[in-house]
């Protein structure tokens, strides 16, 4: 028994600049987890404009794909869109905890938001499935997720040196 997507309310953050790290392996899924990324940044009110795209070859270089766009200062959130499908050997399990690791890990160091909308499936049609238009689709999800934690550093940032309260 599956259980029922629980949707997020999509915050509102134009002017937010967002980087989508997309990997090009397994792309007739990536295209459409980018899609649903997209949507999601222009229902929220983010211009296109303001949003690039860096093109990966394949999940595990996703981390450092996110660990530079973060680091080019270019961007407030990053949303990382995968999928690896596993396959017969342990492969799978090592790429799936590198790539988590690796983009907590760039994350946490560069102090920038990223949303992992690596898909981790058994089969092609599990990964079909979490693809469909609209909010549903897992890279939408990964978007909201994106801009709502870069909501939330904005909120909580410390004010640069000499800025704020007199004290």
């Amino acid at each position: 028994m599956s259980r029922p997507a629980i949707l997020q309310p999509v915050p509102q953050a134009p002017g937010l600049r967002v980087a989508l790290v997309v990997s090009t392996y397994h792309d007739g899924i990536t295209e459409r987890l980018a899609a649903g990324a997209r949507e999601a940044l222009a229902a929220a009110g983010v211009s296109a404009t303001d949003v690039e795209r860096l093109d990966v070859p394949g999940a595990y270089e996703i981390p450092f794909g996110a660990r530079t766009a973060a680091a080019s200062g270019r961007v407030d959130a990053i949303v990382c869109l995968g999928c690896l499908i596993k396959g017969e050997t342990p492969h799978f399990d090592y790429i799936a905890s590198a790539v988590s690791h690796g983009m907590m890990q760039a994350s946490l160091a560069q102090g920038v938001p990223m949303a992992f909308g690596v898909l981790t499936v058994n089969t092609q049609a599990e990964a079909e499935a979490r693809v469909p238009e609209g909010p549903g689709n897992k890279g939408y999800e990964a978007a909201v997720a994106a801009v709502t934690m870069a909501l939330l550093a904005r909120e909580w940032q410390a004010p640069a040196r000499g800025q704020g309260s007199e004290g």
